[in-house]
């Protein structure tokens, strides 16, 4: 029987929690129960309508939140107990910190009169996740347990999207008191800036309406808006280049005629050519990471920056514009839409089709084809047979390049990634919270042999939780993206990169876990089709060049305009 509080009924601080996830529209939950909320999970059984997924490390349960985020545009939900069960969650909010993912953990603390005592599996968990949550609680009495959920959730997704914890102590978890759920509140009236006033729209539009050769970049803030549509309107309205940030690859579909590919240490040429000719760059919902501009000094200094986000802290921050602007981007570029005088830019998108060619012929062809397996084929292969409509949840490091650069994302909102903290080992629970969240996905988890030993016992939870996702494993035994760093400019001192891998089948199958591996392009197309045909966890070892490289590459350092297209080319400096 489903429990439903009544208003004004005494409870325990247990019950209030499951009845305030409930009331926020929560149906999934990922956690480990320990001492200090053992109270919660004995709640939990009188509410069936919450579903509760055992991970296998808190760090698993905090990306499989993210991962459920990504999905459902939803708060993804995490439980954890004190002490290292809290602290094991700090990756993944500081993960969810950068990239703007709104999850909401509930953590267990040792009752209230042992605070600073040192008590056993006590920690201070307010003063460590403070610099890496959007909010943080500590909750000591059982009636202010449902008015901080409630402001939580709201924080959580208000505005730039962000992580909240709320610490509980054990004694408000028992302890009683009456149950008032708080009405809705605008927590943030008159402190959020949504729209632009009508002095900057007009800014926009005159810079834009005279811009000979603009160029729009667009990233994850846009995704978190709603859609790209109104970004395409924009675009087509006058002719203008689109490139999306890391982040931001899924927004808008990657074989449109405005596509122009993803900036950055590893991004498209066009993209990271434009920014250096052209005269008015459109920023919306980015913040000028390093990965973008590399050294800042170099970056675009020609082109008058618009620069429009949500977060008042971004602007200026890295790059300083020459119009900035405060507001939700989807609503800005709606303001701005009607005003544009519609344009064309034959010229300047020929210059594109100059710069696709060089990076084609220099750089995709050599990849994809490739006597020996690389990975830029398993991942062009992978997107041609899901049809260029799957959920890549992409690791760090190589295979993460690889994932962004050869599947071209044509449906919206199906690229997730850990982008701001790099997080190795993300895509494994980031991968199992996204199916979680949207079952109808097809979720391919890309990830490489160092990546996936940091969080593999997650595959454990797969099984259990019988989850259909298909698992990628590009194997090279190394830590790839370290090595091609040791072997450009370390002069090949491949120092404690090399991986001793275990064997990956057995491995599968020790845990439940359907597997093949594959050393040739054939042999991948075979496999990849036979995992889509079957009906559960699948793991496919792709056997890749032991020493392949990533190109283009802007070296760390060095500025947008000294791009590596090819090893070659690094060879002629």
């Amino acid at each position: 029987m489903k429990t439903k509080l009544k208003e004004g009924q005494k409870v325990q601080g247990a019950d209030i929690i499951c009845e305030c996830l409930i009331r926020q529209g929560i149906k999934c939950i990922f956690g480990y129960p320990g001492g200090a909320n053992i109270p919660i999970y004995d709640a939990l059984y009188k509410y069936p309508q919450l579903k509760h997924v055992l991970v296998r490390h808190e760090q698993g349960a905090a990306h499989a939140a993210e991962g459920y985020a990504w999905a459902t545009g939803r708060p993804g939900v995490c439980f954890a107990t004190s002490g290292p069960g809290a602290t094991n969650l700090v990756t993944g909010l500081a993960d969810a910190m950068l990239d703007s993912i709104p999850i909401v953990c509930i953590t267990g603390q040792v009752p209230s009169p042992l605070l600073g005592s040192d008590a056993f599996q006590e920690a201070d968990v307010l003063g460590i996740t403070l610099p890496i949550t959007k909010h943080n609680y500590l909750v000591t009495y059982t009636e202010d347990i449902a008015p901080v959920m409630h402001k939580a959730f709201y924080l959580a997704v208000t505005g730039r999207p962000g992580p909240v914890l709320i610490d509980i102590t054990k004694d408000a978890q028992v302890n009683y008191a009456d149950f008032h759920y708080p009405k809705f509140t605008d927590y943030l009236k008159n402190k959020l800036k949504i729209k632009a006033t009508p002095e900057e729209v007009t800014q926009i539009v005159n810079a834009l309406n005279s811009a000979q050769k603009p160029l729009i970049i667009a990233g994850h803030g846009l995704l978190l808006s709603g859609d790209g549509t109104t970004l395409l309107k924009v675009a087509e309205k006058q002719d203008i280049p689109i490139t999306l940030t890391h982040l931001g690859l899924s927004t808008i579909p990657h074989k449109h005629r405005l596509f122009m590919g993803m900036p950055g240490m590893h991004g498209h040429v066009p993209a990271n050519r434009a920014p250096l000719e052209a005269d008015v760059i459109l920023a919306v919902g980015m913040r000028f990471h390093d990965r973008v501009t590399g050294k800042v000094s170099a970056y675009a200094p020609q082109a008058k920056i618009i620069h429009i986000d949500i977060d008042p802290s971004e602007i200026g921050k890295n790059v300083m514009p020459d119009i900035g602007v405060v507001g939700d981007a989807k609503a800005v570029l709606n303001q701005v839409l009607p005003k544009l005088k519609p344009k064309q830019h034959s010229s300047w998108l020929a210059q594109f089709e100059v710069w696709k060619k060089e990076e084609k012929e220099k750089v995709f062809m050599p990849e994809l084809g490739s006597h020996k397996l690389k990975s830029a084929q398993v991942v062009a292969e992978l997107a041609e047979q899901t049809d260029y409509q799957a959920t890549i949840v992409a690791d760090v490091g190589q295979n993460q390049m690889y994932a962004a650069r050869y599947y071209p994302y044509q449906k919206y909102n199906t690229h997730f990634t850990s982008g701001g903290l790099g997080t190795m080992g993300f895509a494994l629970p980031a991968g199992m919270g996204a199916k979680l969240g949207d079952p109808d996905r097809e979720v391919w988890i890309v990830i490489g042999d160092g990546g996936i030993q940091m969080t593999i016992q997650e595959l454990a939870t797969i099984v259990q939780e019988r989850l259909d996702v298909k698992i990628a494993l590009l194997n090279n035994n190394f830590l790839g993206m370290v090595r091609q760093w040791q072997e450009l400019f370390y002069k090949g001192n491949y120092a404690e990169t090399r991986l001793k891998n275990p064997d990956f089948q057995l491995l599968a199958a020790g845990f439940g876990i359907k597997s093949a591996k594959v050393k040739d392009l054939s042999s991948a197309r075979k496999a990849i089709a036979a995992a889509r045909k079957y009906k559960g966890p699948y793991l496919i070892e792709f056997i890749v060049e032991a020493e392949e490289n990533v190109f283009p590459m802007i070296p760390a350092g060095a500025g947008i305009d000294e791009m590596v297209v090819s090893i070659e080319d690094l060879k002629t400096k």
